[in-house]
């Protein structure tokens, strides 16, 4: 059965490091909704720099920590990584076979980064034995090739063909990685020969995200997948929900500044709007949510990551934008005049270059075909008018939150609906990419953190009466916010 908070079990090794192992699988489960728990194969003395030591408790330990929490607690999916010896892979097999759980996903952990087998021939033939257990099995390119008695595949093409054999010998439906290739695409595919995919192969691309820190990426996707299968009971959606999560992951790794060597993914990353609670900003976000829930119900937004928006609602929208965009960097130079200190002063003066360069740019290009232009629409009218009235009267305090939605919403929108147009395989020819990714861009996340602690600070240093003035002036924006992206429609 499906669970809304899957009950997931990690059996890997430790790494006190926090980055790989049974560390990362809590980490990664807990990202996608899932209540973990670990039973422990191995204890790891390592860094990000290397392992400096591996020890591998009785396989009698292991077995009592596995009964302990199945003879107590549902598991609906279990991950499996490090393995370290032939006892404690025939200790998980017999535990298995008993047990039966809905979801198996097993990551062979055989062969290093650096190529060195980790496992002795005893090992190696027991966990060989094990793979026909596992519902999916995901090894890196390396690994695969050892399973299949192969070479390590430098094409796409060879690495899908081992897939398929690995597939055919153990019933199992494979991950393919294609992490470790070259070149700027990373797809990953889906191999079963049995038939419980309908295709064969079913193949997710993605791009390749420039990074060293990927300490513990497959330690994190394996856990990752095993918890959203359980909850979605469909590979296929399990991993296009899982791969936008993952690059993001490690596309945000920088932020952790972890170590001095390969580095541990970000876990959290899409959870970074969210504030703390007991902070002005959560507040702010809770008096959001009606108004972003009200965003994605718009038949605009899901036409929009569809690509089914029709053209003139899209036109329509981005020539109000253009004209919202004019009115909203004034403002911004108004909240620059008004910052406190120089580095807020900085940070408003450049958001309004920013979005007269970057974002007019996009409503330049697209505009520039179509020779009539809508004059300004009565919701733009009401948007620019609360701004201009904010800046006008409010101080900076409340002009500062008046214009927070306009970051805060629409990069919580954009982050969401790229996330879904990666998921979809980012298709060719969709007429909106452009504007979807504009909108999940790190650089406009990093600045709507930033406007989101500014304006936190600002609450701070304000009275109570002015506090609830900047609420109002929130709680306003939002609804606009909702009839901005409304609006297309209506006036169609």
């Amino acid at each position: 059965m499906r669970r809304d908070i899957p009950r997931v079990l990690s059996i890997a090794g430790s790494d006190p490091s926090g980055g790989a192992g049974v560390q990362a699988d809590l980490k990664s489960i807990a990202a996608h909704g899932g209540y973990g728990m670990a039973a422990i194969t191995a204890l790891t003395a390592q860094n990000t720099l290397g392992v400096q030591a591996v020890h591998i408790p009785p396989a009698d330990l292991l077995a009592r920590q596995l009964e302990a929490v199945s003879s107590d607690i549902t598991i609906d999916a279990v991950k499996i990584g490090m393995l370290g010896d032939a006892d404690s892979i025939r200790t998980v097999r017999t535990w298995l076979e008993e047990v039966r759980p809905a979801v198996v996903v097993l990551d062979p952990v055989m062969v290093a980064t650096s190529g060195d087998r980790l496992l002795q021939a005893p090992a190696e033939t027991a966990l060989r034995e094990l793979l026909p257990l596992a519902h999916l099995i995901t090894p890196n390119l390396a690994e695969l090739a050892v399973l299949v008695d192969g070479d390590v595949q430098q094409t796409w093409a060879g690495a899908l063909d081992q897939g398929r054999l690995l597939a055919l010998a153990t019933g199992a439906t494979i991950l393919v990685k294609g992490g470790h290739l070259q070149g700027p695409g990373c797809p990953d595919a889906l191999v079963n020969t049995a038939g419980l995919l309908g295709p064969e192969v079913v193949e997710v691309p993605g791009a390749r995200v420039d990074t060293r820190n990927s300490h513990g990426t497959g330690c994190s996707l394996s856990s990752a997948m095993a918890t959203v299968q359980a909850r979605l009971g469909d590979w296929e959606a399990a991993l296009r929900e899982v791969k936008p999560w993952l690059a993001g992951a490690l596309s945000a790794s920088d932020r952790l500044g972890v170590g001095a060597g390969n580095g541990p993914v970000h876990h959290f990353h899409h959870l970074t709007a969210v504030p703390a609670p007991g902070r002005f900003e959560a507040l702010l976000w809770k008096e959001a949510a009606a108004d972003l829930a009200a965003i994605y119900e718009l038949p605009f937004i899901q036409g929009l990551v569809s690509g089914t928006l029709p053209e003139r609602e899209f036109a329509y929208y981005l020539s109000q934008d253009a004209l919202y965009l004019n009115g909203y960097s004034r403002v911004l130079a108004r909240a620059s005049a008004l910052a406190p200190t120089e580095a807020e002063q900085l940070f408003w003066a450049g958001s309004a270059q920013q979005c007269l360069e970057v974002e007019s740019e996009l409503h330049r290009t697209w505009l520039a075909s179509r020779t009539t232009q809508p004059d300004l629409g009565p919701v733009t009218k009401s948007y620019v008018d609360h701004l201009a009235a904010a800046s006008a009267s409010g101080g900076y305090a409340v002009l500062a939150a008046a214009v927070l939605p306009c970051f805060w919403l629409y990069a919580e929108v954009g982050r969401t609906l790229h996330a879904q147009f990666v998921a979809a395989g980012e298709p060719a020819g969709h007429p909106y990419a452009a504007w979807l990714r504009t909108y999940a861009d790190e650089d406009f996340a990093a600045a709507t953190r930033r406007a989101v602690g500014i304006v936190d600070e600002a609450a701070r240093n304000s009275s109570e009466a002015g506090r609830a003035a900047m609420v109002d002036a929130f709680r306003h924006s939002c609804r606009l916010e909702v009839e901005f992206f409304d609006a297309p429609r209506l006036h169609s």
